[in-house]
């Protein structure tokens, strides 16, 4: 079956990790009926949590996609992981979705990966809510975790349900909305409609006069009507809770417990009925000329779409997760891959309920779902009924922070583990794999250690591939601090035409970033013209490899003075070689001195590990630029630090913040080193050279 545009709803459900997701997700497939009984995360056997790295550390890794149909509308659920090391899948989410709903645990209150998250949204002006979780639990306090919400983003949350009771004494919620209690079901089915107990009728009151005020904040008329009359009637409400939420002016909340169903009604009618529906959203693209523009969700336009996510099924083999901005996507047709320049064939439809397919003949503009089995669509690309002269936005995915020198232990496996690891960084656009010329080591990137492993260890259960890991090497790179010059005279005599070239070069220090500089200050035709070239690609071949640790020359100037040539032996390669060796002896003389490259480093903890961190910034040669407080107890600190301190920063903050904080880097500049450090990078320098020797 097909849903129409005004008919779909795209929610994310987000998160720290362990405020129960995917156990809303699991409960709220069944409260729908599109799963005939619940599992529980720890059975292995959740929608959720289907892949066997995810089953086998109780964790959500990928994003996972459901649907559920209420009251003839179309529900799209993603569940999404709690780790920052899998942030990407949860940003590809918040791009496909209208409304995000962020599980706050109702013990601990908004947790750091909360308040991340939460500053993403902000930054997409995405319409967001609560869920707070575990209210059956001991110490869960409903209304402690509105304050800290409040407090911590500056925020006023609308309750939408209320807890009747907490921690042991939790019977379940009441609906604000439709005035209705849901008490839980001792037998383990879905909760129960009853009458709302007296007890609660003075909180409820309170709570739905909050609510009105809200929808009355969504409409100015609205807003007088209320003033005017000091109520709304029911259709009023519901207009003024959906513009206000589509305008962000609400923040809804929601009270329950997953694992004991209660809540889930609630919530399941509030997003049939209020969240935001794709056409009152828009999506980004780049124009012909680059410039950044909005287009709205729209089925009326032709067709384009943009593939969010890109899997490998062992079963149902390539999946390419696509959300249709425009128009409408038939099975069986034939489209534009813009990306590519080139027609691309569609095949078969899907939408699915976790890894569980269901074909579909088409999906109208905002709905989401799956193509099988394309050869070339690829995460990023766009997808248009012709040749379109604008491109979807690519997904705004963080830098890698953690790296690893990979190899395959027998070489015969070099190629094999190549061609997984291509597809893991396919899979994964926060995953990075290359070949880093400079160091001669294949190099894998990751938001983190444990996004690394797991895709580490996944090829080699799979593919029986042993892989050795080494931190990698840094790319160093050498310089000069004074002028100086020197005279080469490339000279050989063969049985015919000879080699000659003589030049005299003078370098000088360029001031730091400005790389090379070539400059021809012959006069007088002492070299030809013609041979000039040859000079320039001398000395760039001996920048390549500096003489201190062999890692490449920057920031000098090279000027050719002077030169001789012979007018039958001379040649462009003798000049070439003559200018490369008289380039490494200028430097030998040039007070050459080793420079390090320096990264900008944006650090996120928790107030009460701000000293340790700052503290061990220093310890590793950091240089603090400052430090904010971005509410919510979370600081952010900007340093500038050697990549060579920051090799294993992933896991050293983990240690330091129990694994609450996170960081964002990325370089900056070469700086100067001297002494004991750059002692030791020009013996291991030394040493990866004798060892590629002998290999």
């Amino acid at each position: 079956m097909s849903y129409t545009t005004d008919l779909i709803k795209n929610v994310t459900i987000a998160g720290h990790g362990g405020t129960g997701k995917t156990t809303l997700f699991e409960r709220l497939l069944f409260a729908g009926n599109a799963l005939p009984k619940p599992e529980t995360v720890e059975s292995g056997k959740t929608v959720g949590d289907s892949s066997p790295e995810e089953i086998e550390r109780k964790i959500s890794i990928h994003a996972a996609l459901a649907h559920i149909d209420r009251n003839g509308k179309k529900i799209n659920i993603f569940d999404t992981p709690g780790s920052s090391d899998f942030i990407g899948d949860v940003i590809l989410t918040f791009r496909a979705s209208e409304f995000a709903v962020l599980t706050v645990d109702g013990r601990s209150g908004v947790q750091i990966e909360t308040v991340k998250l939460w500053r993403n949204l902000e930054g997409r002006k995405k319409p967001r809510g609560f869920y707070i979780t575990k209210l059956d639990e001991e110490r869960a306090d409903f209304n402690k975790v509105l304050i800290d919400i409040k407090e911590k983003f500056k925020v006023d949350p609308v309750p939408l349900s209320l807890p009747m009771g907490a921690g042991p004494a939790f019977t379940g919620v009441i609906d604000v909305l439709h005035e209705k209690a849901w008490f839980i079901d001792q037998g383990g089915g879905l909760e129960k409609e009853g009458a709302i107990p007296a007890e609660f009728k003075e909180a409820v009151a309170a709570a739905r006069e909050r609510l009105i005020e809200a929808a009355a904040e969504g409409d100015d008329n609205l807003m007088e009507h209320y003033i005017n009359k000091g109520a709304l009637e029911a259709e009023e409400i519901y207009k003024g809770l959906i513009e206000a939420l589509a305008d962000h002016k609400i923040i809804p909340a929601f009270a329950g417990s997953a694992l004991k169903n209660s809540g889930l009604v609630p919530f399941l009618d509030f997003l049939a009925e209020v969240s935001p529906t794709p056409n009152t959203a828009k999506d980004l693209v780049l124009d012909g000329e680059g410039n950044q523009k909005e287009i709205p969700i729209d089925s009326d336009k032709p067709l384009s779409a943009l593939v969010i996510k890109t899997t490998y099924d062992q079963f149902s083999g390539k999946l390419s997760w696509i959300k249709v901005i425009t128009g409408k996507l038939a099975a069986e047709s034939e489209a534009y891959n813009v990306s590519e320049n080139k027609k691309e064939r569609i095949g078969k439809l899907y939408t699915c309920v976790g890894k569980k397919l269901e074909e579909v003949k088409e999906f109208f503009a905002g709905d989401v779902g799956i193509v099988s089995k394309s050869p070339t669509l690829r995460t990023n690309d766009t997808i248009s009924a012709v040749d379109s002269a604008f491109k979807f936005l690519s997904l705004r995915l963080p830098e890698p922070v953690h790296s690893v020198a990979v190899n395959a232990a027998a070489k015969k496996d070099d190629d094999k583990l190549g061609e997984f690891l291509v597809r893991a960084a396919d899979e994964d656009h926060t995953f990075r794999y290359q070949f880093n010329v400079e160091t001669k080591e294949t190099v894998i990137s990751g938001m983190g250690e444990l996004q690394v492993n797991i895709i580490l260890d996944k090829i080699k259960q799979n593919q029986k591939i042993e892989v050795e890991t080494h931190i990698p090497r840094v790319a160093y790179r050498e310089t000069i601090t004074k002028k100086s010059n020197a005279e080469y005279t490339h000279k050989k005599q063969t049985g015919g035409h000879g080699q000659y070239g003589k030049v005299l070069l003078e370098i000088a220090p360029l001031k730091r970033g400005e790389n090379y500089q070539f400059v021809n200050a012959i006069f007088g035709g002492s070299i030809p013209k013609n041979y000039i070239p040859g000079v320039e690609k001398g000395v760039v071949e001996g920048m390549a490899a500096g003489t201190m640790a062999g890692y490449p020359v920057v920031d000098v100037e090279v000027k050719i003075v002077d030169g001789k040539y012979h007018p039958v032996d001379s040649s462009e390669l003798a000049f070439k070689l003559a200018a490369r060796n008289a380039f490494r002896e200028a430097m030998r003389q040039a007070a050459p001195t080793l420079l390090e490259p320096v990264n900008n480093l944006t650090v996120f903890v928790e107030d009460k590990y701000l000293g340790d961190v700052m503290s061990d910034l220093s310890s590793k040669r950091g240089k603090i630029l400052g430090q904010d407080s971005l509410g919510g107890g979370i600081e952010e600190i900007r340093a500038q630090v050697p990549l060579a301190e920051l090799l294993r920063y992933s896991i050293d903050l983990r240690s330091i913040t129990s694994g609450t904080g996170s960081f964002s880097v990325g370089f900056d500049h070469y700086a100067p080193i001297s002494g004991r450090i750059a002692e030791d990078v020009i013996k291991a320098s030394e040493a990866f050279r004798v060892k590629e020797e002998e290999e």
